[in-house]
Order: C-alpha cells, then sequence, then structure tokens
C-alpha cells in the first residue's frame, strides 16, 4: 500500500510563490502532527516511503470547503491553515487544507481530479 499527503491551495488569493511555499510547509507540519494523534502507522508508513506530498490547487474557499467534507467523511486526517495577515492576505484567511498522510487509494477518492499547482 502507498501513502502520501496532499495539500490543496486556494489559487483565488494570488497569494506569491514565497507565500504558497510556507502556507504549505505549515499545511505539512500541521497534518504530520495531526495523523500523530489520529494514526501512527499511516504517518510511520508515509514517513518510511519517503514522505510523498503532493500539491494541487482550487479555486475558491466553497471548493476548498468541499473538499475538506469529502475528506472528513472518509476520516482522512485533515488541517485547515489560516493565515496570521502579517503580510499578503487578511488575518483568518483560509489559505490551503492538508489531507494525510493517508494510504493514497483513500486520498485520490477525494483529491484525484484536482489539478497540481
Amino acid at each position: 500500500m502507498e501513502f502520501k499527503q496532499v495539500i490543496v491551495v486556494r489559487k483565488d488569493l494570488r497569494m506569491g510563490v514565497g507565500k504558497i511555499a510556507s502556507q504549505v510547509g505549515h499545511a505539512a507540519v500541521l497534518g504530520v502532527e495531526r495523523s500523530r494523534k489520529l494514526n501512527k502507522l499511516w504517518l510511520s508508513n508515509w514517513f518510511n516511503e519517503g514522505q510523498p506530498k503532493i500539491i494541487v490547487r482550487v479555486n475558491s474557499l466553497q471548493d476548498l470547503l468541499k473538499i475538506q467534507y469529502d475528506a472528513e467523511k472518509l476520516m482522512i486526517p485533515l488541517v485547515i491553515v489560516q493565515d496570521k495577515g502579517l503580510t499578503q492576505i487578511p488575518t483568518g484567511t483560509v489559505t490551503c487544507i492538508g489531507i494525510g498522510p493517508a494510504p493514497s487509494d483513500i486520498i485520490d477518492k477525494v483529491t484525484s481530479e484536482l489539478k497540481l499547482l
């Protein structure tokens, strides 16, 4: 079984490349911490496979919330990243979500149609 982590980023916010990288980093780290609490076996398998991460995009907050809802229904570890508002976007803006680490086949049920960032 293969494992991965998928980070879903909002493109409508028009964040700069550095800002996106920072938000994706937050999602990756928070996702690992969440998985450590919810499913240590998935986390261990993902870690041993080289920690694969896939970064995809959605066009709006509404699209992001739909993906979040679908992932939560499947009980996949999930984190929501909200910005502190210190640079490009307002405080509390939801920028991305982190899904997993989890089995790839489960995550694919939610994210397989999304385009790479």
